[in-house]
């Protein structure tokens, strides 16, 4: 590489990868602890500036970055790419070009195209607002049914449409591996915030004593059902469809009507 030792470039691309960031943002004082040199050092065997090294890193393949970092444009450039074509269509080579960043710097930040959906996953569905919901203090029962229908809707009804495309892709190809992938992400999860939440509101007489998976689906099945089918429903002539928070307060109000248990002192 021409002004350029490999093991900086290779240093460099390490720390960028560490961190989540382009090579372009990542200090060179950071670089040159990677590679295992002093900071003079280093700026000596790029030339004195940045440039030699962003220019090697670019002859290696890799975009050295100095835009959004790449794991944001990435994960944003997946989400419109399963929105438009299903999981399928997200290759790393269409993320990359509609990124505006090189395969190897996908590799380079996630690893694999697994990883990527992951993240994709953690910033376009419900998951973390759940966590926070479940993870907080306990509040009422009716409250919190409403406000986890609220979360959904939104997950479900946002541009790009991850959601509604990555349910279809489960319903369609249930054996598919990127289905397994987000499975295994998603359901030990999921069982730890909303499994555990319903379990502690049975034990304490609350909900009528179901076992738990049922009782999610029977919480959550009806709400999804009706907003994965609303654009659909909605194209439909003479159909008008409640706005999105009456919606979310009828279906928590029927839940709470089929599961929830008189509190004591007060009849059935």
């Amino acid at each position: 590489m021409e002004g350029v030792l490999a093991e900086v470039v290779e240093a460099a691309v390490r720390a960028a990868r560490r961190l989540g960031k382009d090579v372009a943002d990542v200090p060179t004082r950071v670089i040159a602890q990677e590679a295992g040199m002093s900071r003079s050092t280093l700026l000596r065997r790029i030339g004195g500036s940045r440039q030699g090294l962003d220019e090697a890193v670019r002859a290696a393949g890799i975009d050295p970055g100095g835009q959004r970092p790449v794991r944001e444009r990435a994960v944003e450039a997946g989400a419109y790419l399963i929105s438009a074509n299903g999981l399928a269509g997200m290759t790393l080579e269409a993320v990359a070009a509609a990124a505006g960043c090189s395969v190897h710097s996908l590799y380079a930040v996630f690893g694999g195209r697994d990883e990527l959906l992951k993240a994709i996953f953690e910033r376009y569905s419900p998951i973390r607002d759940a966590e926070e919901i479940f993870g907080g203090p306990r509040a009422d029962l009716g409250d919190t049914v409403r406000r986890v229908y609220r979360v959904l809707a939104a997950a479900l009804t946002r541009e790009p449409r991850v959601m509604p495309a990555m349910f279809a892709e489960a319903f369609a190809r249930p054996a598919a591996p990127a289905v397994h992938t987000l499975a295994r992400h998603l359901a030990p999860r999921l069982l730890a915030a909303i499994g555990g939440w319903l379990a502690e509101e049975v034990a304490a007489g609350r909900l009528r004593p179901m076992p738990v998976p049922v009782l999610a689906q029977q919480m959550i099945g009806p709400v999804m059902m009706h907003f994965l089918t609303r654009p659909a429903l909605s194209a439909l002539p003479g159909v008008e469809l409640p706005d999105p928070d009456a919606v979310c307060a009828e279906f928590a109000d029927a839940f709470l009507r089929a599961t929830a248990l008189p509190e004591p002192g007060r009849e059935a």
